[in-house]
């Protein structure tokens, strides 16, 4: 069973229970968007060719029959499983459903996301890993700048903040996630990269552990991802920080940066963190604007200005009592 707000779907090859219209799609459990509409109190639902929208007060969802991709007022998000169709009704898969969406629209019914005073912030590689390089300078002193401009301003806000390093020193992942799970109050992981790839390639994304039975973000599911790992308790925590993060980093950036979706991946410190914890790519190094931008102490700043306004936020959102205001 999969919680999906107050009901319990079960596995059905195809039925309605408790208002859900539930079928199976190529092997996997989908539920209608029409029966999102009606629990999710959307007030319009169109469909046009292939695109479909939701609508209310507060949120736009726009997804796109055959697709995979999901926005929601404007911030991308990649789901496991492709938009599906019986006749001309649409379907979500139940996977992205209960793990993206539900925590997605209501934050504030995941339980005991928001009573942390602790940030860890883990820049990436250091010390003979420099990350990715450019003719300008590495990932591994920008990731440091970033987390060290970030500690300050979460400070002066009253949060605590542990770094995984604060030096130019290598770190194996694995100790990264000992030192993040050595600490035994409620927390956040924050890991801070930057990018690489082809020169067109440009944007931030941002990462999630994937929840078990979806794969790797880029490759096709092995029989190792049907296993739950440390990281998987936090499953709808995880999908709520980041759109967060995400979201808020756009707003910062806006034209100086290309949305590129919030994505689930394998890695070792989302896999082995026992906090919630996202990763955040914010840049590509081999763009060449992107590159300049990267090595900007006001980029820099704008991303750290970003994280901090996002963990404000969704201390508030997932039902904290804030002595930490969340931003206007």
């Amino acid at each position: 069973m999969v919680s999906c707000g107050s009901a319990m779907i079960p596995l059905l090859s195809a039925a309605t229970v408790s208002g859900w219209e539930l079928a199976k799609i190529e092997g996997r459990d989908y539920v209608s968007v029409e029966s999102m509409k009606r629990f999710y109190n959307f007030t319009k639902l169109t469909r046009s060719g292939s695109s479909v929208v939701l609508e209310n007060a507060k949120v736009e969802m726009k997804l796109k029959v055959g697709g995979n991709e999901c926005l929601m007022n404007g911030v991308k998000f990649v789901f496991s499983n492709s938009v599906a169709t019986i006749g001309d009704k649409p379907y979500v898969s139940r996977m992205d459903l209960a793990k993206l969406i539900d925590p997605v629209l209501r934050p504030n019914f995941i339980k005991n996301a928001g009573d942390f005073r602790t940030v860890i912030l883990d820049p990436g590689h250091g010390g003979k890993d420099s990350g990715a390089t450019n003719s300008i300078g590495n990932e591994a002193t920008y990731n440091l700048k970033v987390a060290g401009k970030t500690k300050s301003l979460l400070e002066a806000q009253g949060f605590k903040v542990v770094m995984t390093r604060d030096t130019n020193v290598y770190l194996s992942l694995q100790e990264r996630v000992n030192l993040a799970n050595a600490i035994n109050e409620s927390a956040v992981y924050v890991s801070i990269h930057f990018n690489s790839g082809g020169r067109a390639a440009r944007g931030i994304e941002t990462f999630t552990l994937s929840p078990p039975g979806v794969s790797h973000y880029g490759r096709g599911i092995i029989e190792a991802d049907n296993r739950a790992r440390v990281g998987n308790e936090h499953d709808s925590a995880n999908i709520a920080l980041a759109t967060s993060v995400h979201g808020s980093l756009l707003r910062r950036l806006q034209k100086h940066t290309f949305d590129r979706g919030i994505k689930r991946a394998r890695f070792s410190v989302l896999s082995g963190v026992k906090h919630p914890a996202i990763l955040l790519e914010g840049g590509f190094m081999t763009h060449p604007y992107e590159a300049r931008l990267i090595e900007n102490e006001t980029y820099q700043l704008a991303i750290a200005n970003g994280i901090v306004d996002a963990i404000a936020k969704y201390r508030f959102g997932v039902g904290a009592k804030p002595s930490v205001k969340p931003p206007n």
